[in-house]
């Protein structure tokens, strides 16, 4: 009599296959090409029409300078602008503002980070956890950061502390709620796979729910720190004595509205620059994704 042949069984329980799986097709590498360049020339114009806009601006500010539409006490032609940001870059002095702001971003940025991280993943991971704290943190977000000022100020003083506190806060707000919503959002089937191979709970999180919430935590984060940076120039204009905001506040008090300007571009710039940094790192973070996934 000829007897069945018994699977062997692999470390998990399962049944391994008896014949070897057959490999994927390849995909033709010049179709691979193709696709390359369609989304290099998808992206390169996706760049030229976010030029149109600012560059508009631009001349529109120019000639108001060169007819006179605006006086220039008022609205400084393009030239002044640069000028002067260019004389506070050479003695140093925007320097100088700047990495004290950039010190106080990243400092409140990283109690937000920190905090929003826990708050985020245990509203995300115990649904008990987040029926009773989501009403109350949705409730605390909804205030903006402009509006714990007074509070603040009276709890803490004027201070540093002042500042973390108020970027802290607007820092945690989008990334406890994206890393909220990345958890839940992670496909019950890679759930339940990874239960059918009786992976800990440990190992469920770092293999499965931390990776496939890594996308919308890391948008959170990007969030997070763009919001930091508006509220740490909000905070500055408020109240301080030096930083990038004060800069724009102490231009305002003598009229040197060149100076404004400079500072605002300042402002601008390093705004871009966080968020590009950002992009690539995130690019880089997910280089093991699949498009499509």
């Amino acid at each position: 009599m000829q007897k069945m042949a018994i699977p062997a069984l692999n470390a998990a329980g399962l049944s391994s296959p008896t014949h070897p799986l057959e490999p994927l097709p390849k995909v033709p590498a010049r179709r691979v090409s193709i696709l390359r360049n369609k989304a290099s020339w998808a992206w390169a114009g996706r760049s030229l029409w976010a030029w149109p806009f600012p560059l508009a601006v631009l001349a529109l500010w120019q000639l108001s300078a060169v007819w006179g539409w605006v006086p220039e006490q008022v609205l400084p032609p393009p030239a002044a602008v640069f000028k002067v940001f260019g004389e506070l870059l050479a003695s140093g002095e925007l320097w100088d503002h700047l990495r004290i702001s950039m010190v106080r971003v990243f400092a409140g940025f990283g109690i937000g980070l920190s905090l929003g991280l826990l708050l985020g993943g245990a509203m995300g991971l115990s649904p008990t956890f987040r029926d009773y704290v989501f009403p109350l943190f949705k409730a605390f977000s909804q205030v903006p950061v402009i509006g714990w000022l007074p509070l603040l100020i009276l709890v803490v003083g004027i201070d540093e502390a002042l500042k973390f506190l108020l970027i802290a806060k607007a820092a945690l707000v989008p990334v406890a709620i994206n890393t909220c919503q990345g958890i839940q959002n992670v496909p019950n089937r890679l759930v339940e796979v990874a239960r059918v191979y009786g992976f800990t709970r440990w190992q469920m999180l770092r293999k499965v729910v931390f990776p496939a919430a890594t996308a919308p935590i890391w948008n959170g984060v990007r969030y997070g720190l763009t919001h930091a940076w508006l509220a740490l120039v909000v905070v500055e204009l408020l109240a301080s004595s030096e930083g990038i905001g004060f800069l724009i506040v102490y231009g305002r008090q003598l009229f040197q509205l060149d100076v404004v300007l400079a500072a605002v571009l300042a402002v601008d710039i390093v705004g871009f620059v966080i968020d590009k940094l950002l992009a690539v790192s995130e690019a880089w973070l997910l280089r093991w994704r699949k498009p499509g996934l």
